[in-house]
């Protein structure tokens, strides 16, 4: 029986490709809608009903559970749910499981919020009308996920992947914020194990398919101001 495709609703940032990703090493067939956070698409009623949070990505499963469509928005649930789903990189025993889903947890309530405050006081908040350079937040930010780099890497020494000897859905979540290093004002220099990690991780055909679909929509935020109001102005 044919599969049919996964609505994946999607713009090329760190937490839209963590789907894209897990949809391209999972081997799932899925059609991509662009959501345009820049333009203010993640507004729109039509996607309000599938993300009430007005946060990309979201996915609808037209094979979900019961044989019934299912809509899943934050990308922490969407690799849990896929995972399940097809029994994918999630580990062989419990205990690897509980390792998987706390790592999981990390990025979505550490490395993720952290490096991305990092990079909107260090990159676009700098640029905005009027200039919003603000020193204390950029030092915090710039700090705080220093300290969760080093976290990471003190993980990866001595293991393979992050939960362990296993490729997992932890990878997918936490690749797609480490690789942008360099924007949130970090060095690998005295983090042997996550660079060598990140590399590793890169090479991957499914990360590097996931990584480039529609990469070339991935603008500069900086001189973007429209697009800037939209993001940063909206209550």
């Amino acid at each position: 029986m044919t599969q049919k495709p996964i609505d994946l609703y999607y713009w090329p940032t760190p937490n839209g490709w963590k789907i894209s990703i897990a949809l391209e090493e999972m081997g799932l067939p899925y059609q991509t809608h662009l959501i345009n956070i820049g333009a203010g698409d993640q507004f729109k009623p039509s996607f309000l009903e599938i993300s009430p949070n007005n946060k990309m990505p979201a996915i609808v499963d037209p094979d979900g559970p019961d044989n019934a469509p299912v809509s899943i928005f934050e990308s922490g649930a969407i690799l849990q749910y896929l995972a399940r789903k097809t029994g994918c990189f999630t580990g062989p025993t419990e205990r690897d499981r509980i390792a998987v889903d706390q790592w999981l947890m990390w990025q979505m309530g550490g490395l993720g919020p952290m490096a991305g405050q990092a990079h909107h006081f260090l990159k676009y908040a700098p640029a905005m009308d009027p200039p919003q350079d603000l020193p204390y937040a950029k030092d915090r930010y710039r700090k705080e996920t220093a300290r969760l780099l080093r976290v990471l890497d003190g993980q990866l020494a001595g293991k393979e992947f992050v939960a362990g000897d296993f490729y997992s859905i932890a990878d997918i979540a936490i690749w797609p914020w480490a690789s942008l290093w360099e924007g949130q004002d970090q060095t690998l220099d005295d983090k042997p194990h996550l660079s060598r990690w990140l590399d590793q991780v890169g090479a991957r055909p499914g990360v590097q398919a996931g990584r480039a679909l529609f990469a070339e929509k991935r603008g500069n935020l900086q001189q973007d101001k429209a697009a800037q109001k939209v993001l940063f102005d909206r209550e």
